[in-house]
């Protein structure tokens, strides 16, 4: 079987597989945004997860039109699996994803979704949907698999060949062969699950893991700050601990961790159980954009004496979810806009890693192009730790602050500034 791919969603993980793939078999890349297809056709990739090299390969094409993917034979579906306002699953985009494939597929085609969901998805929902609109019986006319997506944003250490491939199949056969097509660009090798709910399943596990554990910390962070001990140096104490798990307080966003939760507890409800630790991991991680503005405004009122109102003006560094990347997925740094409206008149942001044009009208007020070597802020909250603002500075930092203002330093970036407040 010759294998041509159809990579259907080319964000931060769609991109760099198609790119993978294409240094072994031929790859065409579907997105519905067509300002993203005319850049990649350019050569660029806002996300800054590939290069240009990497794009210029002659396996690889791009195209946001169904009349150009022409014959595939192995889909993989990388669309966004968001939450909605009320924090349940929101699968339209994968459904929608399905509905395309279900309009192309031929016999003997593989389909493999990547996107996060909730355990039973692809097999209970997904798959049948490609059924209904092609009139194939999945695992007789077409398999499937799932194999979920492990990329972290910006992160050039961690990249796709490096990290290690859960894949699944819907039988024996479908198994050997994705697992195939994914082991010859995995560098890291594959581990291969015995049915398509365990993988999914080990998905959903990974992020909710990591979202309770920086909850704890967080939750200890409030706790030290009553106590007027600081964070940092008791978690330095406990990591001389060889099993001490290395956690830190801070703000959870992105596309995967705070999302997942829910998408684990909407499962749950669904079956009878009301979960109690992952939602409480939820709701303090969803707090901590409020916690750091109220801890800058007691600080001001402390430092000046003086209960304030609002002041006059403060400079957010930073606006991605994460540090060294363009990705604002999500990014608690828009709630800590929101919060500090209460106290303050003027709110600047700046971020030199975020896409402008990516960024929701209403923030884009709050945005400077560049720093002013003369504009004195009351407080400065370090929302980011880009490697940019570790460049700028601790001190160069201090001289942008009005007399008695203050600096909090959210992921202690500075971690050998005394003066800096931090979580």
């Amino acid at each position: 079987m010759k294998i041509k791919i159809c990579i259907i969603g080319l964000g931060y993980v769609g991109l760099p597989l198609a790119c993978g793939l294409a240094k072994k078999f031929n790859v065409i890349g579907y997105d519905i945004n067509k300002k993203r297809i005319n850049d990649l056709n350019q050569l660029i990739d806002t996300t800054h997860e590939v290069s240009a090299k990497q794009l210029k390969n002659k396996n690889l094409k791009f195209t946001s039109k169904r009349k150009d993917i022409i014959d595939p034979n192995f889909f993989i579906i990388t669309v966004p699996t968001p939450v909605n306002k009320k924090n349940k699953p929101d699968l339209k985009p994968l459904l929608s994803a399905s509905k395309f494939v279900g309009q192309m597929i031929k016999k003997k085609s593989i389909v493999v979704y990547e996107s996060t969901v909730y355990p039973g998805t692809t097999e209970n929902i997904c798959v049948p949907i490609i059924e209904k609109i092609s009139k194939l019986v999945g695992n007789k006319d077409f398999y499937f698999g799932y194999s979920p997506e492990r990329i972290n944003p910006g992160d050039k250490k961690h990249t796709l060949e490096k990290i290690k491939k859960v894949v699944s199949g819907s039988n024996d056969y479908s198994t050997e062969i994705i697992n195939k097509v994914y082991k010859s660009v995995i560098t890291a090798g594959t581990f291969v699950t015995k049915d398509i709910i365990t993988a999914e399943s080990a998905k959903i596990i990974e992020n909710t893991q990591r979202d309770l554990n920086i909850a704890f910390m967080n939750e200890l962070s409030m706790i030290f700050k009553k106590l007027n001990v600081n964070t940092y140096d008791v978690l330095e104490a406990a990591n001389t601990k060889w099993n001490f798990l290395n956690f830190k307080p801070g703000l959870v966003g992105g596309h995967c961790i705070n999302v997942d939760p829910y998408y684990l507890t909407h499962l749950a409800e669904k079956i009878g159980i009301k979960p109690k630790v992952i939602l409480s991991g939820r709701k303090i991680n969803d707090q901590m954009a409020n916690e750091v503005v109220t801890r800058v405004k007691k600080k001001l009122d402390g430092i000046n004496k003086i209960k304030k109102k609002k002041y006059k003006n403060l400079l957010i560094l930073g606006l991605t979810f994460k540090e060294n990347c363009p990705d604002i997925r999500n990014s608690q740094v828009f709630k800590i806009i929101d919060y500090s409206k209460n106290y303050f008149n003027k709110i600047e942001v700046y971020d030199d890693h975020c896409n402008f044009f990516e960024i929701p009208n209403i923030y884009r007020e709050n945005l400077i192009k560049k720093l002013s070597k003369s504009k004195k802020y009351n407080a400065i909250i370090i929302a980011v730790a880009h490697s940019t603002f570790k460049k700028i500075g601790s001190d160069k930092i201090k001289k942008m602050l009005q007399h008695r203002g203050v600096v909090f330093d959210v992921k202690r970036l500075f971690s050998d500034e005394q003066s800096f407040s931090s979580l």
